[in-house]
């Protein structure tokens, strides 16, 4: 660039720099940073410890919001200082830096722009992830393997957020009929949510000797997650069933002796939720409660859009939208069909690397 075009673009860049202010509203947000600290010097703040954790991470991203603004807004003007000496002094290593310096405020500026997008009434808190095997036996719950593997790949390169494993159904061969994962983190539910719908395989097929192709789905769900004490989802307890069983999963010979893992069937709705990983039944009890809300949640909100019909039982036909096609015979391809983002890379998206796909959903 020359001067006259990083001046341009600096131009262009404090416009958006306004934008992404009036949007975020800095003001407003220092506003609900003093109420949250006003609660956090209240004696009985740190006696419960789940609120007390989601009020500090709610300042912790006020905090980053307000000062992220702040900051592009000294850089942008410290660069505006910086053309306006070089108007009358020439210096093009200094022009090059300038050019350097607008560059990277660009990229923070696309970063903070993000947070725009999540202004949803739970986008800022904790998600449920889960992925069902669609028909097609064995091929099918092989892809929902490696779905799971996918999204536990990319959430592992996110140092905002963290995962558990809480439900897992192996297939009878290899696979998975289902999974769901907790996870935890500032905007886990915002980043995840519009991941949710079916997602199709085309590959060729490792399962059979003729190597033939095969097309398999699986279904994402993303919920928001909501605690077992809740009140905004009621749930009467002469409406549960519960059931318990031994478990095969994590915390060492206590799960195979005691019945740790949790079944719940909502009898009005005829939801069927299990939590199993943890080693104590509580546990997993209040992870099963958990679980039923967000999935009466999700009723809640489909009843609203008048497409309930179109989500009950678990045939593929009733599953919605396909959102993304992972294709890796005869040529390779990921391809979005909401945003039409594409990739021949798809090994390395089957390896977790999203980003570019989920910001585009954000967008959207």
């Amino acid at each position: 660039m020359d001067l006259s075009e990083c001046s341009a673009k600096l131009d262009e860049l404090t416009v958006k720099i306004g934008h992404i202010k009036a949007k975020l509203d800095p003001a407003a947000k220092t506003a609900k940073i003093r109420e949250l600290e006003t609660i956090t010097q209240k004696p009985e703040f740190w006696k419960a410890d789940q609120s007390a954790r989601k009020v500090m991470q709610e300042m912790a991203s006020l905090k980053e919001e307000v000062d992220g603004i702040r900051a592009l807004e000294k850089e942008a003007a410290d660069q505006r200082e910086v053309i306006a000496y070089l108007q009358t002094e020439k210096d093009d290593s200094l022009i090059a830096e300038v050019e350097t310096n607008l560059h990277a405020l660009a990229k923070k500026l696309d970063s903070l722009e993000i947070k725009t997008y999540l202004s949803g009434p739970y986008d800022r808190g904790d998600a449920i992830l889960a992925i069902h095997s669609g028909q097609g036996g064995t091929e099918a719950m092989d892809w929902a393997a490696m779905l799971l593997r996918m999204y536990m790949h990319y959430l592992d390169t996110n140092p905002a957020f963290s995962y558990r494993l809480i439900e897992e159904t192996k297939g009878e061969e290899a696979g998975l009929k289902s999974a769901t994962l907790m996870v935890t983190g500032l905007h886990a539910y915002g980043y995840l949510k519009k991941e949710a719908g079916t997602h199709r395989l085309v590959r060729l097929s490792p399962f059979n000797a003729d190597s033939l192709r095969q097309t398999s789905f699986a279904l994402v769900e993303v919920l928001p997650h909501f605690e077992d004490d809740t009140a905004e989802i009621e749930v009467n307890d002469e409406d549960v069933e519960w059931q318990f069983y031994r478990s095969g999963g994590k915390g060492g010979q206590n799960v195979n002796k005691v019945s740790t893992a949790v079944r719940l069937k909502h009898l009005p709705s005829g939801i069927v939720v299990q939590s199993q990983e943890e080693r104590y039944q509580e546990q997993n009890r209040k992870i099963a409660l958990s679980l039923l809300k967000s999935k009466l949640w999700l009723l809640r909100e489909m009843e609203q859009e008048k497409t309930l019909s179109s989500m009950k039982g678990q045939k593929m036909a009733s599953w919605g939208s396909q959102i993304r096609s992972y294709v890796l015979h005869p040529y390779k391809l990921v391809k979005d069909n909401r945003t039409g983002i594409e990739t021949s890379d798809a090994t390395g998206v089957l390896d977790g690397n999203l980003e570019e796909f989920i910001t585009a959903e954000l967008k959207l």
